[in-house]
């Protein structure tokens, strides 16, 4: 292929994508606004599915480098109720067909399997339009520009490529997660720690919750999800960190102290993740040369498990098309043709599953989610 390519975004859609355009001898380049690789901490651990995620790990060639990042242990799941009670446990599955990884290792090793220069960091994109001869004029903030005759928008929710393909925004959920985390050897917190088990426990109840994931090292990660206007979102201040985990625990007044101390006697910067997606079910018309891959493209709450799986199997099914397909809009409109479906498909268990989570049969509704998957 003669047509150069231009990814928007560093994310694990957009790193598959170009790793698999140069296992096939396709050369494409990444634009990141992040300054490098270790600007920002990458979040948590991922469940990486076999029908998705491992699927574009495999045609990546890096499946057997993925199962040397696998947590062995770190699949186990208990749900509790406000005053700790033991409502479901399911061990941990040596032989899982999602294992857990690290989001921040699993992008690591992408990175590292992309050419050298590949990645454009600091490359943040400020504008985009569409040229007299149909390719794209990106400019970026740091003032350079380029052109590109097929632009992948993996720039994540508030994408800059998707305003050329639809006018659709991301909507407030109406849940709000708020991080918290305890380091490891935290004595007068191993009670609640050892609440945990060995992998993710999820205590629930209408409108709010608590989960929190247990690593193998004994640091723990998670969050605090309340059920809020998007007004109240304006008016918490983490200024004072203190102040603001007294005000989040306040919402948890009736429940188990053993729960409260994740919140209480958190010791990460406390940091808001207002809930955000895309319309259930969204497409777009054909635009020549310019297409979506991962959140940009179907942004749902994390509720489903499928966001990095998808925008992983997004990215090896578009740069399968473009290899196979000598015709540049016959790839892209076969890759939508398939990617509106099964983008709709997670998004509306997603949001099924966000009400389960924290709707008014909680935590019961989450036991029988579980029981039946």
């Amino acid at each position: 292929m003669q047509k150069t390519i231009a990814i928007v975004g560093a994310g694990l859609g957009g790193l598959t994508l170009a790793r698999v355009l140069q296992a096939h001898g396709v050369a494409a380049t990444i634009y990141e606004g992040e300054e490098s690789a270790d600007s920002r901490a990458q979040g948590g651990l991922l469940d990486i599915h076999e029908e998705t995620g491992q699927v574009a790990l495999r045609a990546a060639g890096l499946y057997d480098e993925f199962l040397t990042l696998v947590r062995p242990g770190e699949d186990a799941k208990r749900v509790v109720d406000r005053h700790g009670t033991v409502l479901f446990d399911s061990p941990a599955d040596p032989a899982s067909a999602r294992p857990e990884v690290d989001r921040g290792e699993l992008r690591r090793l992408l990175i590292d399997s992309l050419a050298p220069g590949t990645i454009r960091w600091g490359h943040k994109l400020a504008s985009i339009r569409r040229g007299p001869e149909g390719d794209y004029d990106l400019a970026f903030t740091e003032g350079s520009a380029t052109r590109a005759d097929i632009v992948i928008g993996a720039d994540g929710a508030w994408s800059k490529v998707r305003p050329l393909l639809t006018p659709a925004e991301p909507r407030y959920s109406g849940t709000c997660f708020i991080e918290i985390a305890l380091a490891a050897g935290r004595e007068h917190c191993r009670a609640s720690v050892a609440a945990i088990g060995s992998g993710t426990l999820m205590a629930v109840a209408p409108g709010r919750g608590i989960i929190a994931h247990r690593h193998a090292d004994g640091h723990v990660r998670g969050y605090v999800a309340l059920n809020k206007p998007e007004e109240w979102i304006g008016s918490i201040d983490f200024g004072n960190p203190s102040a603001g985990l007294r005000r989040l625990a306040a919402e948890f007044e009736d429940w188990s102290p053993l729960l409260t101390a994740f919140v209480t006697e958190s010791d990460t910067e406390p940091s808001l993740r207002p809930i955000y997606a895309l319309p259930v079910g969204l497409r777009w018309d054909r635009a020549p040369g310019v297409t979506l891959v991962g959140d940009a493209a179907h942004l749902m709450s994390p509720f489903a498990g499928e966001g990095a799986n998808l925008a992983m199997y997004d990215g090896a099914d578009l740069a399968g098309q473009l290899v196979e397909q000598p015709d540049v809009e016959a790839a892209l409109t076969a890759y939508e043709e398939r990617l509106f479906p099964r983008g709709s498909d997670a998004a509306g268990r997603s949001a099924r599953n966000l009400e389960t989570f924290f709707g008014r049969e909680a935590p019961q509704s989450v036991v029988t989610l579980f029981d039946r998957s």
